[in-house]
């Protein structure tokens, strides 16, 4: 009965969700692509006889999709005959997974999920028809785990993580959320904290298998590209510039950071002056940030307009002078990462990095990349999204919390990050003002200490190399659970 008034609610919703694809448009036109496929609609497939087995994994966005990328190449590498079909809601998540193909050459097609109505999952199943399916994190579509469920396909949730405020959320809908969960063949939880809270929705097979995202390799050539950055930044002596990274920071969050960093950016140029390397999460938003940054009266560079790298380079003496020219003018106070892929390459330059979306209550982002570069990290009060994660990092040394006024706010996993965050929309302005002032005074002090910065650095390293494995308990979780032949075919 409440999937029957979800679907009813969500059918009404159709003339409002078209408008907002029309409306992200105007800043993506990638909204406009493929606009069909929301509704079940596909350009033509080989019919069963002729196309390969099929695996589908989803991926909504970036993060999952860059999560995806060890479980998609250990998928193809088990499944020689298998074709992957991997599916996203956002174009940036298109984007992201559309550079897997080249690593796969003929091995992957791409495709948006559907909206959740039935319709249009009866549509996608019956024009696909996967073998067995597998959605990253926290896709919890009722109806599309109903459909699942109709044409007989292993359906599992992995590297599934739910906070306690969207664990609150979901305990509103209990009887919407738990038949999906109970639908599925397992789920891989990332950590005991996601598992519980799962279970207490009605999840009846968790198991905790790891965060994917330890798996992932960071690409060589970006941080090689980041290095070669930082060694433009330096002042009119030749000195290196101490290097803040700002990474995939959100709405709001650049307004606290250029406030709260201000003087130390516009100190006097008697010593080298530091570099605010920011990099805002949303593509859509480089131009409002970097309006911004120009507005707060900071000098300002983008990334966008770095000239291209030379790639050929026939003599030593021409090396040096291509270098010499690329250098970053000493008198740029902020350099805007106006690009997408090349968070590697942003750690790899930088000397210390603040996480985005962790200063205002967005969860946080992640800051396992930032690890498996080993680049030293901050984290503010807000972490509730990568809670287990983030307390580890601290544990481990490799990074540190940025606190606001409750200095006894808990780092733990389902602890006061979570449960404060659980109910509060927005921060007080005191908090985020106490967040500003204390960040003002720890980042540019730990850049001035270089033996702090090594040791983070060495424990980053330590603290990625230890978590990692998921991908091969999350298969084995995902294979075990399911020996019964899928649509036929054993996978």
């Amino acid at each position: 009965m409440l999937r029957t008034l979800y679907s009813a609610a969500f059918t009404l919703a159709q003339p409002a969700l078209l408008a907002r694809l029309f409306w992200r448009a105007r800043r993506q036109p990638e909204y406009r692509q493929h606009i069909g496929e929301r509704w079940g609609h596909y350009a033509a497939w080989p019919t069963p006889v002729e196309r390969p087995p099929l695996l589908w994994l989803h991926a909504v966005s970036v993060g999952e999709t860059r999560a995806a990328a060890p479980v998609i190449d250990a998928l193809l590498a088990a499944h020689p005959q298998h074709t992957l079909l991997l599916t996203h809601m956002t174009p940036t998540g298109r984007a992201a997974g559309a550079e897997l193909l080249t690593r796969h050459p003929g091995r992957i097609v791409q495709a948006y999920l559907p909206y959740d109505l039935p319709g249009p999952c009866k549509r996608f199943f019956a024009h696909f028809r996967p073998q067995r399916g597998l959605i990253m994190e926290t896709e919890l579509w009722p109806n599309l785990c109903a459909a699942a469920a109709a044409q007989r396909v292993p359906l599992a949730l992995v590297n599934a993580r739910l906070s306690a405020r969207s664990a609150a959320g979901y305990a509103r809908v209990r009887g919407l959320i738990a038949p999906a969960l109970a639908s599925l063949s397992v789920i891989a939880a990332q950590a005991e904290a996601d598992a519980e809270r799962l279970r207490r929705l009605g999840a009846p097979r968790v198991v905790v298998c790891g965060n994917l995202k330890f798996d992932v390799t960071p690409d060589a050539a970006a941080r090689a590209r980041g290095a070669r950055w930082k060694q433009r930044f330096v002042d009119a002596h030749g000195n290196a510039r101490p290097v803040l990274l700002a990474a995939s920071t959100r709405d709001g969050e650049e307004s606290l950071l250029l406030d709260a960093l201000a003087p130390w950016l516009k100190q006097p140029a008697t010593e080298p002056s530091p570099l605010l390397l920011l990099v805002p999460r949303h593509p859509q938003r480089f131009d409002d940030v970097a309006a911004l940054v120009r507005a707060r009266g900071f000098t300002l560079a983008r990334r966008s307009a770095l000239p291209p790298e030379t790639t050929q380079k026939p003599s030593a003496h021409r090396a040096e002078k291509s270098e010499a020219i690329a250098t970053l003018a000493p008198d740029v106070q902020v350099w805007l990462g106006d690009s997408m892929g090349e968070m590697a390459a942003y750690y790899a330059a930088a000397d210390l990095a603040v996480m985005g979306g962790s200063l205002l209550p967005f969860g946080g982002q992640n800051l396992i990349e930032a690890a498996a570069c080993g680049c030293p990290t901050l984290v503010g009060p807000h972490t509730f999204n990568f809670a287990q994660a983030a307390a580890d990092a601290i544990d481990a040394g490799a990074a540190r919390r940025v606190r606001g006024l409750d200095e006894a706010q808990g780092d733990a996993p389902g602890g006061a990050d979570a449960t404060a965050n659980a109910n509060a929309p927005s921060p007080p302005d005191s908090l985020a003002g106490s967040v500003s002032a204390t960040l003002a005074t720890l980042a540019p002090a730990l850049l001035a200490d270089p033996a702090a910065l090594a040791r983070m650095r060495e424990c980053a390293h330590t603290f990625s190399h230890a978590h990692q494995g998921a991908t091969a308990r999350t298969l084995a979780a995902v294979f075990a659970t399911d020996s019964a032949p899928a649509n036929g075919r054993g996978v």
